[in-house]
């Protein structure tokens, strides 16, 4: 199984990166605009679209704010295991650390998921520090 895991900072603080994050519907709003077109929760995953036009449907595992750390699935026909965590760490005063682990079946698609998780930060980085 590959495992991808991505850190870096935000120039804003925990808790309000910690409020996005755990939005969970609101992934395409409050998180990632423009990466993530739509959003549309159905009972406990989401439904999303991402900018090149691929959907997936994301389950959600756990939301434990003590933690600030969110899990998620996915599961569908090009993907055989999918599972992501999410946690948001206080990294000095207005920034925080942002850690993103995805493990992922088959090993082929990690440079795939790689490359779109890239570009999901770099939406997440432009919401958080140009507004």
């Amino acid at each position: 199984m590959a495992s991808i895991q991505k850190e870096f900072a935000i120039a804003s603080s925990a808790h309000d990166v910690w409020d996005a994050v755990r939005d969970f519907g609101a992934v395409h709003t409050r998180l990632a605009p423009g990466f993530v077109t739509n959003a549309v929760m159905d009972g406990d995953s989401r439904l999303v679209t991402f900018s090149n036009g691929t959907n997936a449907r994301e389950i959600l595992v756990d939301c434990d704010d003590a933690k600030r750390r969110l899990v998620y699935a996915i599961a569908s026909e090009r993907i055989r295991q999918h599972s992501a965590s999410v946690q948001i760490h206080e990294d000095g005063d207005r920034r925080s650390k942002f850690v993103w682990t995805v493990d992922v079946l088959p090993n082929e698609i990690a440079p795939y998921i790689s490359g779109q998780m890239d570009l999901s930060i770099a939406a997440i980085k432009k919401r958080f520090e140009n507004g």
